[in-house]
């Protein structure tokens, strides 16, 4: 039975590529998604196998791994871990933006599910309740408007600037944004762009909006590309927020000298992790992956 609840907040900064297998479609490696809604998502067993696997290299003790996370697969010692990631929801996508670059854009949705799950582990989220028309939008940010119009990639959407929205999104940048001076200009742009598009709109950029690599497979012997060898690669762009569940436990080795309480292993856990750079997903050595964690307590 777990008995610490955390939030996980994971903010990309680099494309990441949390892999669903391959495809016939068009995109050859999908990223992972979410059934019912289309919106990507990081899978629980790949967040808790990333973090274990980066575990020493993030400043974590090697001696404590088997302790939080549970042995290797065929050890003559099983046991289950003390440490558990629920799937990681999207909260925000960052969308191209005729002014100030980029949005980050959320919806009903996404906003009322990350408001869930931190009521949930005993996290105090008072957001108001948003309710947005298909083909509209609410704003904290009249500077993003051509006259009245909000205008993102190619669409343009009829916007309405909310006064209770500039206290959620900065409430929700504050928990999810590290502390660290390195990240005030993003805390302070979530806090002013961001833009509150329907659930319908939203799940358009959710699907669409993400970034198509194409790579090419090289004959090692004549150093050029191989016929047929042309394949695409989805990745989540860098500026996405997602929220996860991080559930601790007492460890279950049986063995009363490494035995620790809940509180102890969340300690180890965010001491490690709160702030730190982790790598998740495929494609590492092209530098694809890269996450920051910030962790907010119940």
């Amino acid at each position: 039975m777990f008995e610490k609840n955390a939030a996980l907040f994971l903010y990309a900064v680099s494309p990441v590529h949390m892999g669903a297998g391959q495809a016939v479609g068009v995109i050859d490696n999908p990223i992972q998604r979410e059934r019912h809604t289309g919106h990507p998502c990081f899978a629980g067993s790949g967040i808790k196998g990333a973090v274990r696997h980066g575990f020493t290299a993030i400043g974590g003790d090697e001696k404590l791994i088997d302790r939080l996370f549970g042995p290797d697969a065929g050890s003559s010692d099983l046991h289950a871990g003390a440490v558990s990631f629920g799937d990681a929801q999207l909260v925000a996508l960052p969308v191209r933006s005729l002014k100030n670059g980029y949005v980050y854009a959320t919806c009903p949705q996404a906003i009322s599910r990350a408001q869930r799950l931190l009521g949930l582990i005993g996290i105090k989220a008072d957001w108001p309740a948003l309710a947005v028309a298909e083909g509209g939008c609410l704003l904290a940010n009249p500077a993003l408007l051509s006259g009245d119009k909000l205008h993102l990639e190619a669409f343009e959407y009829t916007a309405k600037v909310s006064q209770e929205l500039p206290k959620l999104a900065a409430d929700l940048a504050a928990k999810a944004f590290p502390a660290d001076a390195s990240y005030a200009f993003f805390r302070n742009k979530f806090s002013q762009d961001l833009v509150v598009l329907s659930d319908t709109d939203f799940a358009y950029f959710a699907q669409n909006a993400m970034l198509i690599e194409p790579h090419v497979r090289i004959d090692p012997e004549t150093g050029t590309a191989k016929d047929g060898g042309l394949f695409y690669t989805e990745n989540l762009p860098p500026e996405s927020l997602l929220i996860a569940p991080m559930l601790a436990g007492q460890t279950r080795t049986g063995k009363k000298d490494d035995w620790m309480d809940a509180m102890d292993v969340h300690t180890k856990m965010k001491t490690v992790l709160d702030g730190r750079l982790i790598q998740i997903g495929g494609d590492v050595t092209t530098g694809r992956g890269l996450v920051v964690v910030k962790i907010v307590e119940g």
